[in-house]
């Protein structure tokens, strides 16, 4: 595999034992770099390899809804991990602690994480850093080009980062090799876990409940992805940013918590699908766009707040901050759809019933919070914890600088100057009309 995946962490002492990969954000078995090098360490020194996967029972703000997800795609990493005779641990605890102390406790030669730019997980890292010895590798696994190589520092726009990920496409979108059956792994490797009695002791909130409309897992997503690819993709460009239409991927969910490859989403494309205008526009998206929010994250320690904007934005807004509003709203008559507009409505009942909004109207959802909120500060929080604690896909680079760009045009120009906004781009229900049938739209979720 190509090594500039690799980021080393800790250099450490060189010892044999064995490898542990710490599982994290890529929560897969197939199409996995991380995995995959963990594998090459461990022909290396012939001493086995196990998975670890640290469970933190609060995590974010998530729910009962994204941990349910989570929890059914890890048993299915477990049952493929055992066919390749890999043993799964579930460690239940301070993330960085578990790690530390499974490290300190067993003979670990090397620890593999994968790579990911939240501050969370940033924080994690560093603590496991000052409490071991041995090497310590980063693998890149979410993104096609890895995002620490790409760029050295946050990029202004999709067009300053498109030529630097273009340039390195050809170097790094290759396919994946097979993961080879450990041998050295003993039966007494491997252990049972007691996934109901964990899930039961989770402390997390249970009033948002699981979803049925996406089934988790890698099998599921290969499924979703086969779909799309033939039954979608041709008119992805043209049906992307229309909600009536069902033409997005479906992929956001099992993309975030590592259940399909984003690069195995890309191959198929270009192999298959590559000459159409649908082709080019998905993977702009699968890819560049994606990327980008990675490195906005990685770069800018405010992603999830107001000062993360770009000055021009933050000023403008500022001068705007006393500007009548004509609705205000407190964060409860936008969690429970209780505002004048029925599109917006629509679209949050969306997300507290589906777990997934439309692409679209996610934009549209998060300028209006900005406009009936009592400042931009207070706004690009009410649009964070909401996106967390109901989108499957929550907690995310793409969310937050998808709340960013909306709220703070991160990533975004300066439009005509105008009331509230100031020179933040402006979305309204006539310009929704226009583009796609909005009572229907509302019709279709108020129902439910």
């Amino acid at each position: 595999m190509n090594t500039k995946r690799v980021r080393i962490l800790n250099k450490g002492e060189n010892k044999i034992g064995r490898i542990v990969y710490w599982m994290s954000r890529d929560q897969r078995v197939n199409d996995n770099w991380a995995l995959i090098y963990s594998r090459l360490l461990a022909s290396k020194n012939q001493k086995g390899l196990t998975v670890v996967f640290t469970l933190a029972d609060n995590f974010l703000g998530a729910t009962l809804r994204q941990y349910d997800f989570m929890f059914e795609g890890l048993k299915e990493v477990q049952v493929k991990l055992a066919e390749l005779n890999i043993p799964f641990k579930l460690l239940i605890g301070n993330p960085a602690q578990s790690i530390i102390d499974f490290v300190n406790r067993n003979n670990i030669s090397a620890l593999v994480t994968d790579f990911d730019p939240l501050k969370v997980k940033r924080v994690w890292k560093d603590d496991v850093l000052k409490n071991i010895s041995i090497p310590f590798y980063e693998v890149d696994a979410h993104n096609v080009v890895p995002a620490f190589y790409v760029s050295n520092k946050e990029e202004f726009a999709a067009y300053t980062i498109r030529p630097k990920i273009h340039k390195l496409l050809p170097e790094f979108l290759d396919d994946f090799p097979q993961i080879d059956y450990v041998e050295e792994n003993k039966p007494s490797d491997f252990s049972e876990i007691d996934w109901e009695r964990v899930f039961s002791s989770l402390k997390v909130d249970t009033s948002v409940q699981r979803v049925k409309e996406f089934i988790p897992g890698e099998n599921s997503a290969a499924s979703i992805l086969k779909s799309f690819l033939h039954n979608k993709l041709s008119n992805y460009d043209s049906d992307r940013n229309n909600p009536t239409l069902n033409g997005q991927s479906n992929l956001s969910p099992y993309l975030h918590f590592g259940q399909t490859s984003a690069q195995r989403i890309a191959l198929e494309t270009k192999k298959n699908f590559s000459n159409s205008l649908g082709a080019e526009s998905f993977l702009e998206e699968l890819i560049v766009r994606k990327e980008l929010a990675d490195n906005f994250c990685l770069y800018n320690d405010n992603y999830d707040n107001y000062e993360g904007f770009k000055n021009w934005a933050k000023e403008s807004l500022s001068k705007h901050l006393t500007d009548k509003r004509d609705y205000l709203y407190p964060q409860e008559k936008f969690e429970n759809a209780e505002t004048h507009d029925n599109l917006w409505n629509a679209a949050q009942i969306e997300l507290l019933t589906i777990g997934k909004m439309h692409g679209y109207m996610r934009m549209y959802w998060a300028k209006k919070i900005l406009e009936w909120s009592e400042s931009p500060s207070e706004a690009m929080k009410i649009a964070v914890y909401l996106n967390d604690k109901y989108e499957l896909d929550g907690r995310d680079p793409n969310g937050y600088t998808g709340c960013a760009w909306s709220i703070g045009g991160v990533h975004d120009r300066a439009w005509f100057e105008r009331s509230v906004y100031g020179k933040i781009r402006y979305m309204n229900y006539n310009g929704c009309k226009k583009k796609f049938d909005v009572e229907g739209y509302i019709k279709k979720q108020i129902q439910y």
